[in-house]
Parts: C-alpha cells; sequence; structure tokens
C-alpha cells in the first residue's frame, strides 16, 4: 500500500498499471461537477468510481481484496481512515472471491490510516483493505467525496506495456 498527497504524484510515475495515468486523471478532474458512479477512462482497462457518503464506525468495517484490478483511492473531500492488512491463506473468508465484482471479503484487522482530502492510497492486489471508516476525531467526520480509479492488473507488465 502506497499512502501520499497527490501533489506529489509525480514520484510515482514509473509505477506502471495505468497508475501515473489514474493519478494524472485525479489531479485534474473537478469531481464536484460529476454525478456518482462509473466514469470510464480507458475502457475496462483504466475506470473511475465517483462516491458520496458518510462514513462507518470501525466495527463495521468490511475487509475486502480484489484480485483484477489496483485500486487508486482519493479523497477530494472530507477525511475518513482506510484498514489495512497484508493478505494470508490462514485469514478466513467471508464472501468468497466474486469475479464480476472483483472481490472477496475476510475476517480481518488491521492497522488504520487516516486519509484526508488531498491524499490517496493505492493498493494492488493481494491487500486486505477497509475503506470508508470514519476519522478517529468525531468532529471530522461528514460527507466523503472520494474517487477510486480502478487500474487493471492481469494484462499488462511492470512497465504498463501489454
Amino acid at each position: 500500500m502506497i499512502l501520499d498527497q497527490i501533489d506529489r504524484r509525480k514520484l510515482y510515475r514509473g509505477m506502471g498499471f495505468g497508475i501515473s495515468d489514474a493519478l494524472g486523471y485525479l489531479a485534474q478532474t473537478d469531481f464536484n461537477a460529476l454525478p456518482d458512479g462509473k466514469q470510464v477512462i480507458d475502457g475496462d482497462r483504466l475506470f473511475a468510481v465517483v462516491q458520496r457518503y458518510q462514513t462507518k464506525p470501525v466495527a463495521e468495517a468490511r475487509w475486502e481484496m480484489h484480485q483484477r484490478y489496483i485500486d487508486v483511492q482519493y479523497i477530494v473531500r472530507g477525511s475518513e481512515r482506510i484498514g489495512y492488512a497484508p493478505w494470508r491463506k490462514s485469514l478466513p473468508v467471508r464472501e468468497v472471491y466474486d469475479a464480476a465484482r472483483d472481490v472477496a471479503f475476510y475476517e480481518a484487522s488491521g492497522v488504520l490510516l487516516p486519509v484526508s482530502a488531498g491524499m490517496f492510497a493505492i493498493l494492488t492486489p493481494n491487500e486486505v483493505h477497509a475503506p470508508g471508516l470514519a476519522p478517529a476525531e468525531p468532529e471530522s467526520a461528514g460527507e466523503v467525496l472520494k474517487v477510486v480509479v480502478k487500474c487493471l492488473w492481469e494484462k499488462y507488465d511492470a512497465s504498463g506495456r501489454k
């Protein structure tokens, strides 16, 4: 997992898998003007999901993991915590992998990382995470505007080439 500020995105240009394109899109787009839902950037290779929501208590965390897509989660407005835990074979499965949704859910616990407006997290397959959790400071709670860019993992090598 990588957690950083969007204004430092150039540090990640060489990562491949469309991550540089995702970070550029996040930095250059006015998401306040876009409705919630899917925004196609490059077919199934790269797309964004715009979301507005209230954060949930840590007790309601849903620990998820993907196999086909890297998540680049960007907070436009508000703040939350993202839970993070590395995947391991012994992790109990709550819901088996659903290929159509590219997600499996686990019984997990991990570190809770604060993420505020202007920050992004890069989560690769095999990194279990629980997004959308309430900030530690109750006065910081409120609506979050988040964009998750999905970067296709399996069809590209580390340089981003087919």
